[in-house]
């Protein structure tokens, strides 16, 4: 099955190197968004077509990762990361962990699946995400992976 490389993990890879600066919040989305944005096309076709997809992928993941930087504040991601951690560390497969920012309005979700252990010995679980920002919500999947140091961290 193909993923969708979320660009809300974007934003919440973005918790990590974000700070006051809201150019640089910019423009950490924008480089992150691309990133992941040519992952994703590197996943589709082949030959020429895939190529192609992976430049389609950059190019949109970096509109929307400028975007996502344009518009989450430190307290939104700070709030996403708790309740992505929470999500995927207790929830039960299938329920959804709910975050908002009261302050900015902006929230969003994260519904786990099953943990599965892989050849590698770490335990990762797949997830379906949503922000909520200025009242236009974006839906995302991903892949997480359990740290040694019992963190989650997304790997896809």
């Amino acid at each position: 099955m193909k993923k969708v490389v979320a660009i809300v993990a974007a934003a919440f890879l973005l918790g990590a190197c974000a700070n006051n600066g809201q150019g640089q919040k910019q423009t950490g989305g924008t480089l992150i968004g691309a990133g992941l944005g040519a992952l994703a096309g590197s996943q589709i076709g082949s030959g020429s077509g895939q190529l192609a997809a992976v430049a389609i992928g950059a190019l949109a993941g970096a509109f929307l990762g400028n975007e996502v930087g344009k518009s989450l504040d430190r307290a939104d991601k700070a709030a996403m990361e708790r309740s992505t951690q929470r999500a995927l560390e207790t929830a039960p497969s299938g329920q959804t962990v709910a975050w908002r920012n009261p302050d900015s309005g902006n929230s969003g979700t994260i519904t786990p699946e099953p943990a599965v252990r892989r050849d590698s010995g770490e335990f990762c679980r797949e997830y379906q995400q949503t922000i909520t920002v200025a009242g236009r919500s974006e839906q995302a999947y991903g892949t997480a992976c359990r740290q040694p140091d019992g963190s989650w961290k997304i790997v896809k």
